[in-house]
């Protein structure tokens, strides 16, 4: 839920200027708190991908027209900064608009590369053959079995997608033929979501392939977790290591827990693996998180991707454990500062962010009002709780693309994993949702 109303009014025009682009409802609870909207003037621009009706500006998204429309509305009106927790527009998008408008950002073309599944893992190849696997593309409008020469089971992935859409393990060519099987307006839409990146490819990497086609990955299998940290004048600042645990027999994410509990060892060396892909990547500024796979029978430690941006779900478990918020590391990134990071000086000694799902094909029938989820943060403090509600045809399209419904958010801080629990159920508890 985003801040409350009946704030004294501020007035601002004389404040610094922040564009953000893409913005969602994490973005808008974090920057319109007190601590930014007292500092800052925040212009929102985009749309979020993932509510209805404003998503329908998918339809017209064009990335070069949008960027030269920001550009020129932007240009004179006193920024200091462009930021983006969006991962299918938003981080390129803002890479390459902080470029032109000599702000501090990321470098297009790391970002771009680090986006494109198929030569981020042949970067990584490189960079980390020990932490590499075995993979291969093709194109998703015409797969045949003679273009894949890996073995099933097989995971599968666009080259340029984002929250895991069509990202799947598939156990045969059949249930591939299935996957990538798309109704007229599907592929209408699949295509709506490739084209801007397939416009900064073609004007920034000229990519031999192309966002058309799917990666192939072998199947790994151990604890996955994910690595966050940000880039400030090239030395790497890591943040913390933060444990995914997935509902049994899938790979859909059950919570998100901090601080992770691999051996400190194994953080260790991951935190070392990070700082030399991060450097291969050629990131040299901003923000990103890397996720990985640990196998504890072996030791092995297995790369699955690298995002060049915010990981905004985790921001207030650090700030919840350590007593920092990743928002406003990405901030003061975006206006060329140096990051403040802090160390186990939070209110809680865990933090995790639950993730409510369903895997029948059903639609709510009852779930909580805003009121109602407002009076439930002020009970549980510090809590933030975000829901999402789907019906008809988005709510189908929501099991096609993901296999599950994702239809609501809980952070919460514990004093132990027993106190953390036990909030978490009793919050559920009185959310009350029915299907």
């Amino acid at each position: 839920m985003g801040p409350q109303s009946g704030r004294k009014h501020l007035d601002k025009k004389n404040l610094p200027a922040i564009l953000v682009l893409f913005p969602n409802e994490w973005d808008r609870a974090e920057l319109e708190s007190p601590r930014f909207d007292s500092r800052y003037r925040f212009f929102y621009e985009g749309f979020d991908l993932f509510t209805f009706p404003e998503n329908a500006r998918l339809m017209w998204l064009d990335a070069r027209r949008f960027i030269r429309r920001m550009y020129k509305k932007y240009r004179n009106a006193g920024l200091v900064a462009v930021i983006s927790s969006e991962e299918q527009f938003g981080a390129m998008f803002a890479a390459v608009l902080a470029k032109k408008l000599g702000l501090p950002g990321t470098a297009p073309a790391a970002v771009l590369t680090a986006q494109h599944k198929y030569y981020a893992r042949r970067l990584i190849a490189d960079i980390a053959p020990e932490a590499s696997i075995r993979f291969e593309v093709f194109d998703y409008r015409e797969p045949t079995a003679d273009r894949i020469t890996l073995p099933f089971p097989l995971f599968v992935k666009p080259v340029k997608a984002t929250y895991s859409i069509l990202a799947r393990k598939v156990n045969s060519f059949a249930q591939l033929q299935e996957h990538l099987t798309f109704r007229p307006f599907e592929r209408h839409i699949l295509e709506r979501l490739i084209l801007p990146a397939d416009q900064l490819n073609d004007d920034y990497m000229r990519f031999a392939v192309d966002v058309h086609h799917i990666v192939a990955e072998e199947v790994v299998e151990g604890e996955q977790v994910t690595v966050e940290g940000c880039v400030h004048e090239g030395r790497v600042i890591l943040f913390g290591v933060v444990d995914s645990v997935m509902f049994p027999g899938t790979s859909a994410f059950e919570r998100f827990e901090y601080p992770s509990r691999l051996p400190a060892e194994v953080q260790q060396r991951m935190h070392a693996l990070t700082e030399k892909l991060i450097t291969g990547f050629g990131f040299d500024h901003g923000m990103f998180n890397a996720e990985y796979f640990y196998d504890a029978a072996t030791g092995a430690i297995k790369v699955i991707e690298i995002n060049p941006r915010i990981a905004y779900q985790f921001a207030d478990l650090y700030q919840k454990v350590d007593g920092f918020n990743s928002y406003d590391c990405m901030v003061a990134l975006a206006r060329g500062e140096a990051p403040v990071v802090a160390r186990r000086q939070g209110r809680y000694k865990h933090a995790a962010s639950f993730v409510l799902r369903s895997f029948e094909k059903k639609a709510l029938t009852s779930a909580p009002s805003l009121a109602r989820v407002a009076e439930i943060e002020r009970r549980f403090e510090d809590s933030r709780i975000m829901v999402y509600i789907k019906r008809g045809a988005s709510l189908a399209r929501e099991f096609k693309w993901l296999g599950s419904y994702r239809y609501c958010l809980i952070n919460l801080g514990g004093h132990s994993h027993d106190d953390l629990e036990s909030r978490y159920h009793a919050a559920r508890r009185e959310l009350a949702f029915k299907f």
